[in-house]
C-alpha cells in the first residue's frame, strides 16, 4: 500500500448483498454498497455513465456519524474520458504460502571423504532468536567403495545422501529444552535410486502463534521462512559463507521453489481495520486496550475466510477546492476488502467503473505427485513445486 494517503478500509461481511434501491441511509449495518453523485445505486450498468461514485458501508453505531464511505470517484472504463483515479489494482488472496523447496544434486564427494551439509535458517522469529538465523550443520563420512584398483572411485550418493538424512534427521538433546531440531523447521527426501540421486530439503509451515485478546497487542506480523544451503568437504566450520571457499563444494543446492507470503487471511484483514480506523470514526479514534473502549470499532472479518483486496488510489475530484492555500496536496485511497464468495459481485461493478483490475499476485501452490526413494524409512510423499 502507497503512504501519505487519506485511507479508507471497507471490510465487505460474508453473505453480503449489493442493494439495488434506496441510499446510503438505508444500509444495514455492515452493508456494502455503491452509490451514484445523487446518493441513488450504482450498478455495473449505470456507473460508469454517474459523473461520480461512493463506496458506502453501514455501521452498527452510527450516533454522530452516517454511513463510511469513500470520497467522490470518478470512473473511466473507455479510452476517450478523464478520471481522478491515478492507480487501482486487486490482491487475490491465498491464505496457504509456499515453502521454500531446494534440490541438492551433482554430488561429487569420493569414498571416505568427510562431508558436512549447513542449513540457515531466517524468518521474522528465527531472526530474533539466533544471530544470522538459525544455523545447524551434519557431518558424515561417505561410505567407503567397494574394493578395486582405484581408491578415489565416486562414492555411492544414494547411501551418502541416506546417511546425510538420518543425521538431519536426528532429534536434539532433550537434557536441555532449549534445543531445537532440524526437523522442526524442515522434511529431507531423497529422490532417485542412482548416481543422479538428489537430496530435496522442504521448509515447513510457520507455526501460528495463538493471538491474546487484547487488541491492542501482537500485530499481525508479515513472516515467512527460507533458508540457505552449503555441501563442503572437510568438518563444520563457523566461518561466515559470505566468505566461503568453493573449492570445498561437493554437491550443488539449487533452490526450485521460494516460499511466499500468506495474503488475504483473516488476521491480516483484522489488522488493516485497526491500522486505518481512525480516519474513519467521528469520535473515540483511539483503540484503548480494553474492548469497552471500543465501542465505535466494528469489525466485520470472519474466521475461516480467505479476503481478496480492492486497492483505488485517487485525487481531490475538485481541484478548485484550497486551490487558495498553499498546501500540498494529499490523495485518498479506498481499499475495499471482500470473501472470496463475495468478490464477483463487487468486481463485476468496479470493473464497470474502472476497467479490468490488474492482478499481478499469483497463489502458489505445492503439490504431491511423485514417491520419495529412501531405503532405511517407508516410503512417503515429495513436495513437488
Amino acid at each position: 500500500m502507497s503512504d501519505f494517503s487519506l485511507r479508507t478500509v471497507i471490510v465487505v461481511p460474508v453473505g453480503n448483498s449489493l442493494p439495488s434501491s434506496g441510499s446510503t441511509q438505508d444500509l444495514a449495518a455492515g452493508q456494502v454498497g455503491f452509490f451514484r453523485n445523487d446518493y441513488s445505486v450504482a450498478n455495473a450498468g449505470n456507473i460508469a455513465a454517474a459523473p461520480y461514485f461512493y463506496v458506502a458501508q453501514g455501521r452498527e453505531n452510527n450516533y454522530l456519524l452516517g454511513s463510511k464511505r469513500s470520497d467522490k470517484i470518478k470512473g473511466c472504463a473507455s479510452a476517450n474520458c478523464t478520471s481522478n483515479v491515478t492507480k487501482f489494482y486487486k490482491i487475490s488472496g491465498c491464505a496457504t504460502a509456499a515453502t521454500q523447496v531446494t534440490d541438492v544434486s551433482d554430488f561429487t564427494a569420493k569414498c571416505g571423504d568427510i562431508i558436512t551439509l549447513t542449513l540457515r535458517a531466517h524468518s521474522s522469529y528465527l531472526d530474533t532468536l539466533y544471530f544470522n538465523g538459525f544455523t545447524r550443520s551434519v557431518t558424515v563420512q561417505a561410505p567407503c567403495c567397494d574394493c578395486g584398483a582405484d581408491p578415489c572411485d565416486t562414492v555411492d550418493v544414494p547411501a551418502l545422501i541416506d546417511q546425510i538424512i538420518l543425521k538431519l534427521e536426528q532429534q536434539a538433546p532433550g537434557i536441555n529444552p532449549d534445543n531445537i531440531s532440524l526437523n522442526n523447521f524442515f522434511q529431507f527426501q531423497r529422490i532417485g535410486n542412482d548416481s543422479s540421486a538428489i537430496l530435496r530439503i522442504s521448509g515447513k509451515a510457520l507455526t501460528v502463534y495463538g493471538q491474546p485478546c487484547d487488541i491492542a497487542a501482537f500485530p499481525y506480523e508479515y513472516d515467512r521462512m527460507w533458508f540457505r544451503t552449503f555441501v563442503y568437504s572437510g568438518p563444520a566450520t563457523t566461518a561466515d559463507f559470505i566468505v566461503f571457499d568453493p573449492c570445498n563444494v561437493v554437491a550443488t543446492p539449487v533452490v526450485t521453489q521460494r516460499s511466499t507470503y500468506p495474503s488475504g487471511t483473516p488476521a491480516e484483514i483484522r489488522q488493516m481495520e485497526k491500522d486505518y480506523y481512525s480516519l474513519q470514526a467521528g469520535y473515540l479514534k483511539a483503540l484503548y486496550r480494553m474492548n469497552g473502549y471500543n465501542e465505535n470499532f466494528e469489525s466485520w472479518v470472519s474466521d475461516g475466510q480467505t479476503y481478496d483486496t480492492f486497492v483505488i488510489k485517487f485525487n481531490e475530484l475538485d481541484k478548485s477546492d484550497g486551490a487558495w492555500n498553499a498546501q500540498i496536496q494529499e490523495d485518498s485511497e479506498i481499499i475495499i476488502i471482500t470473501p472470496s464468495g463475495v468478490t464477483s459481485a463487487v468486481e463485476t461493478v468496479l470493473t464497470a467503473a474502472l476497467g479490468t483490475f490488474p492482478d499481478d499476485s499469483v497463489c502458489v501452490t505445492t503439490t504431491s505427485t511423485t514417491t520419495t526413494v529412501f531405503a532405511t524409512t517407508s516410503t512417503t510423499s515429495t513436495l513437488i513445486p
